[in-house]
């Protein structure tokens, strides 16, 4: 048996939360207003061996350091233009799916004016020491990096202008630049980047404040559609994702945990499971006390996955659940019943009179609305293959924080972080799951116990019963309208839970409440909330928080428009009032100029106000997130037995320059058919804290045939650009619900649509 000891310094989400967390918040006001540069001494020139060229590195930590002469230099972030013409630019981050592989890449390459053709992407190594935090979340990649990639290749251009100057004995003022090329404008003389790349490297770095960077008019390579680099790897099955790693003399594994949350093995027919076909090992692992690392359970270790998955089902254990979780859905939407007319136990934030306004408004509404919880339902179920060795170990694991990941197998194995070498893999599906490394963790573990690599691979039923789930909840809300039917109180008594009777679970309530919509758009508002305990794992699911309060937000402005006889465009149109920043008043923040445009843009394209026929309707929802202003219609029809066709969705986004419209288009048509699919029949629950649900057929995926057309429309504006992968999500539930309303005339409080007897 393998006892692990908890660290005193084990991670929590709220760690998970300051590495993604929208550039929307308050703490973050410093960073949106001045994001990254890097410095002159954060630079690195080399001229590498064997003919190298110029290998142009940056550290976005601005440490100087040694770099490696050959044809990897492990770097921040990277540029090497080879004497064969090729340019090679290191990625730092995962690729989950999101596109940033060819979206990063692209920014650099716009500003080096190299041709798009001889670019080739790779994947970087992962290190901290080197490339600060790498991960992917909370669409923050872009934003983060706007600028670094920027000036860096702004800085390998002036170098190789300078170069070519330099040789032609003419100013460097009289030189551009032009897909790979430097060209003197008065004799037209061109010469590639690849033979002046020798003469660039001797050349010292231009200081980063005496760069020009390009107006967003001269872009040529930004805005427009590129494949992804990894398209054709993909299709042709390449072995580019986790579960497709393999290593000289790899084993198999599975790991077995107790069905509710905080349970461990008393006993387990381990005898009888090694004397199966193939099974070479089966033991118990303790855990370490931290459910985002390793929990108790059995390992079983065999020559293929095959024959570890049927020692799995062969396996009989008896759980000690003393201290198991005993939660209950059922339970705990009876105790959000008998809470909802009451009080909330702690205000969050409150300006004005709420009460009162509502007193005295001219029609006062009252809502209940309802979620469930959510699994992530990656269709690459969570893997890692794990060699440990002399102390060290090796791992190939498709994670979204490889960074967090080195962390917690160090911690977790006792060694240090640079004993631990992590392989970024592309990730089958992320959505917030694979922020946590317990899979990892895992497989390093059984890997210390055989002394041998392996693989582990969930099962299915693994995955979704030992998710991180996106938080249920309750919102219980009351509004007031004047007699103009304008919005003139608000309150919102959120009823989410909490593991220790004092602070929410993961995305239950905004980190930054006094910025919650509608707060600063409504004099008298107040939000409130009250606990619930809970012990099942809960996380972060694409939009956090996001992708639930704003089904319950804008589903109430639509019940308070048409409680007012109002149009709903124009009553979001009056909420938003005059154009203005709101606090923290950050270009990453809410300005409520660039809501109402693309609120417009939506219901145009859309054709907001044609008559439909019966039984059909659209619905209009607008949210704000991850510094993403979005806003959708919904045309949706309902036959007699209440079977929901969502016909077309129509998106209206601003988040600043497009980088690579392709990409974009892609992550909003897959936030719009992730987030369909979710709000459809998709719920978790439990009893006795067991989850109910083990697989698809219990957990549905909305099926090809039920996608809607997507019709997607930017804004190219001149604000710092921020992500796509999720601020797409969030509008698309209350949109649909408000689509249902439109053509039913009945209101959806209950989410998924099939509570409620509706069906996709």
């Amino acid at each position: 048996m393998i006892r692990q000891t908890a660290a005193d310094t084990a991670p929590t989400f709220d760690a998970l939360l300051d590495e993604i967390e929208p550039l929307t918040s308050a703490d973050e006001g410093a960073e949106a207003q001045a994001p990254m540069h890097i410095g002159r001494r954060s630079f690195l020139k080399v001229t590498g061996a064997a003919g190298m060229g110029l290998m142009l590195a940056f550290n976005t930590g601005g440490k100087v350091k040694a770099a490696a002469s050959g044809s990897e230099t492990a770097l921040n972030a990277y540029i090497r233009i080879s004497p064969d013409g090729g340019i090679y630019i290191y990625s730092k981050n995962p690729e989950i799916g999101q596109g940033i592989k060819t979206a990063m890449p692209m920014i650099v390459a716009e500003e080096l004016d190299a041709d798009w053709a001889d670019v080739t992407v790779e994947q970087s190594p992962v290190d901290a020491s080197l490339f600060g935090q790498q991960g992917a979340g909370g669409s923050r990649s872009i934003a983060r990096n706007w600028n670094t990639m920027r000036e860096a290749g702004a800085a390998a251009r002036h170098m190789l202008v300078e170069a070519a100057a330099s040789e032609w004995r003419v100013p460097a003022a009289e030189c551009r630049t032009e897909k790979s090329f430097v060209v003197h404008a008065r004799t037209g003389r061109r010469t590639a980047y690849s033979a002046l790349a020798e003469k660039a490297a001797s050349l010292p770095v231009p200081p980063i404040r005496s760069l020009t960077l390009k107006d967003r008019k001269d872009f040529s390579l930004i805005g427009a559609r590129k494949g992804g680099v990894d398209n054709l790897a993909v299709v042709t099955g390449k072995p580019l994702f986790g579960i497709d790693q393999a290593v000289p003399g790899m084993l198999f594994a599975v790991y077995q945990k107790c069905p509710a949350v905080g349970g461990s093995v008393r006993h387990a027919n381990l005898d009888e499971i090694l004397a199966l076909p193939g099974v070479k090992h089966a033991f118990v692992l303790d855990g370490n006390g931290n459910d985002m690392e390793l929990m108790p359970g059995v390992a079983i270790v065999a020559t293929s996955t095959w024959a570890a998955f049927q020692a799995k089902e062969r396996l009989q254990v008896e759980w000690d659940e003393t201290e198991a979780s005993k939660d209950s859905w059922s339970a705990l939407q009876q105790a959000a019943q008998d809470l909802k007319d009451k009080p909330g136990e702690r205000v969050l934030h409150e300006t004005g009179d709420a009460d009162a306004a509502n007193a005295n408004a001219a029609m006062s509404v009252d809502a209940f609305y309802t979620y469930h919880f959510a699994a992530h339902a990656n269709l690459e179920p969570q893997n890692c293959t794990a060699w440990y060795k002399d102390d060290t170990v090796e791992l190939w694991v498709p994670t979204q924080s490889p960074t967090r990941g080195v962390t917690a197998v160090a911690r977790l194995l006792g060694i240090a972080e640079d004993a631990v070498s992590l392989h970024q893999t592309r990730v089958g599906g992320g959505f917030g799951r694979r922020l946590v490394n317990d899979y990892a963790c895992e497989a390093a573990a059984i890997s210390r116990a055989i002394k041998a690599p392996v693989k582990l691979t969930w099962t299915r039923e693994d995955d979704m019963q030992h998710d991180f789930y996106r938080t249920a909840g309750f919102h219980a809300f009351t509004g007031g309208l004047d007699t103009d039917g304008k919005l003139t109180a608000w309150q919102d008594h959120v009823i989410t839970f909490s593991n220790d009777g004092e602070k929410a679970v993961i995305a239950g309530v905004p980190r930054q409440p006094q910025h919650e919509f509608p707060a600063h758009l409504v004099d008298d508002f107040r939000l409130s909330q009250s606990l619930l305990p809970l012990r099942t794992r809960c996380g972060l699911l694409r939009a956090p928080g996001s992708n639930t309060r704003a089904w319950a937000i804008q589903s109430f402005l639509h019940e308070l428009s048409n409680a007012a006889g109002r149009d709903h465009l124009e009553f979001l149109l009056d909420v938003m009032g005059e154009p203005r920043w709101l606090p923290p008043q950050t270009p990453y923040g809410l300005n409520t100029g660039r809501a109402a445009d693309v609120i417009r843009l939506a219901a145009e394209k859309a054709g907001w106000g044609k008559v439909l026929p019966a039984g059909r309707g659209r619905g209009l929802a607008f949210h704000f997130s991850h510094a993403g202003h979005f806003a959708e219609v919904a045309e949706v029809s309902v036959d007699e037995t209440r079977q929901v066709t969502v016909h077309r969705v129509t998106v209206a986004a601003d988040i600043g320059p497009v980088i690579n419209l392709s990409g974009a288009e892609n992550q909003v048509q897959g936030s719009v058919v992730d987030g369909l699919s979710v709000m459809a029949e998709q719920e978790i629950t439990m009893e006795q804290g067991r989850v109910e649900q083990a697989n698809f057929d219990t957990y549905p995926l909305l099926r090809m045939e039920s996608a809607p057309i997507v019709d997607v429309h930017f804004i190219q504006s001149d604000n710092p650009p921020t992500g796509a992968g999720e601020p797409a999500l969030p509008p698309l539930a209350p949109a649909v619900c408000n689509a249902i309303f439109a053509a039913t005339g009945h209101r959806v409080r209950t989410l998924p649509l099939s509570k409620e007897g509706f069906f996709v």
